[in-house]
């Protein structure tokens, strides 16, 4: 979206139509719309932004639920957005804080100072992007006074009675619709920036999940979350917002229900131990933070492998920090037996997870070209001292599991 684009939309007969659109979910179905608006005479400029708008929210109910119907994107703004339900959570630390006014520097389109504005917190939002602090406003617009919304560098805003600070540096080159990743040192605000800004009042930074641990203070919680299964991002929380003797925590959404693991410090982990009937594979977020252990001897499982995230035991599931995987049958990890072993047993519909192996699961699709309905899990892995394939089915997650 460019500046004509949202001048064209912010108008009552912009809204209205935005609003009296059906939703656009193909490339046919914006040539269709595209075609009859500008047959009834609507501007180019207006046709752009109501089709793109009423596209983006159609993908944003993912993230926003019902309310992506009542709000402005852009395509790049939606993609870095935080999900409402884990806003929430974020907004709910605040507040258990103490917290009463929180700077949002970096606000993007607004999806972290709704979950703040929501629990009553008063809310500076500042973006650096024009247009992105345009659409912010509008998204934030209900909450009146609570909210201000102003275009500006986060080195620059200011602080002067602000409890907390939540922080999203721009980790992409700018830009509202297609973009790309860049270096730490080429963030905005820069991290070194960010963390002696955090190091001096509560602050909440939000990162991607694989950001070198290396470069996170000592000082910080460090709270890896994950969504239904990907693993989203990092938070680091100093100050009031850090949790006493907490430095490690994994934060598991799935569905309306969170669940989480916390530490002092990285879980030493388990022996390993023989394969057994099961594989417990731990969340990517239980990873990410290396409490792998933690769910391990809550588990009574071991390591499958010492370099590798996989436990062995013959439970049943009763974790939220894992999937877990019934074994059906150890093969070998040679493409052409293995080839030959999986076309003996019928299996069709596979999915390949490699881990600490060197070897392509792509290379194992092409050379398998499996046929037939039946679904299974293929883990290329080491077993002891041998490579081999697991060929395991999921077990799936009861209904009433805590």
């Amino acid at each position: 979206m460019d500046v004509a684009e949202l001048t064209a939309l912010l108008t009552p007969e912009g809204l209205r139509l935005l609003d009296s659109l059906e939703p656009i979910e193909s490339t046919a179905d914006v040539a269709t719309a595209v075609t009859r608006l500008r047959k009834e005479g609507h501007s180019p400029d207006l046709v752009s932004a109501v089709v793109g708008q009423t596209r983006l929210r159609h993908r944003a109910v993912a993230k926003f639920g019902e309310f992506a119907q009542r709000m402005l994107f852009t395509r790049a703004g939606l993609e870095q957005a935080t999900r409402l339900a884990v806003a929430a959570k974020h907004a709910g630390r605040f507040r258990d804080a103490g917290v009463e006014t929180v700077a949002d520097l970096g606000c993007g389109i607004g999806g972290d100072a709704l979950g703040f504005a929501a629990l009553g917190l008063n809310v500076r939002a500042v973006d650096a992007d024009e247009i992105t602090a345009a659409i912010a406003a509008y998204n934030l617009a209900p909450f009146g006074d609570q909210v201000s919304v102003r275009q500006g560098r986060a080195e620059e805003a200011d602080l002067d009675g602000v409890d907390a600070v939540w922080l999203d540096p721009a980790r992409r080159t700018a830009g509202h619709r297609e973009t790309s990743r860049t270096r730490p040192e080429d963030w905005s605000p820069p991290l070194d920036w960010a963390f002696d800004l955090a190091s001096r009042m509560p602050t909440g930074i939000k990162l991607g999940p694989a950001l070198d641990r290396d470069v996170i203070p000592d000082d910080v919680e460090a709270q890896w979350v994950s969504a239904d299964g990907s693993t989203i991002e990092l938070v680091l929380w100093s100050g009031t917002l850090a949790r006493k003797g907490v430095r490690r925590a994994a934060l598991v959404i799935r569905d309306d229900t969170a669940h989480e693991l916390t530490a002092a410090t990285d879980a030493p982990d388990e022996p390993v131990r023989p394969l057994g009937a099961y594989l417990h594979e731990p969340d990517g977020a239980v990873i990410r933070a290396r409490l792998i252990g933690e769910v391990a001897r809550s588990l009574d499982a071991g390591m499958l492998d010492e370099h590798i995230a996989y436990l062995t035991s013959d439970a049943a599931l009763t974790s939220p920090f894992v999937s877990t995987f019934r074994v059906v049958d150890e093969l070998p990890a040679a493409t052409k037996e293995l080839s030959r072993a999986l076309r003996d047993r019928g299996v069709g519909k596979l999915e390949i997870k490699k881990r600490g192996v060197d070897i392509d699961p792509a290379a194992y699709r092409t050379a398998l070209k499996l046929r037939g309905p039946e679904e299974a899990t293929l883990f290329v892995t080491r077993v002891g001292s041998r490579r081999r394939a697991i060929l395991a089915e999921r077990v799936r997650r009861p209904a009433t599991a805590a």
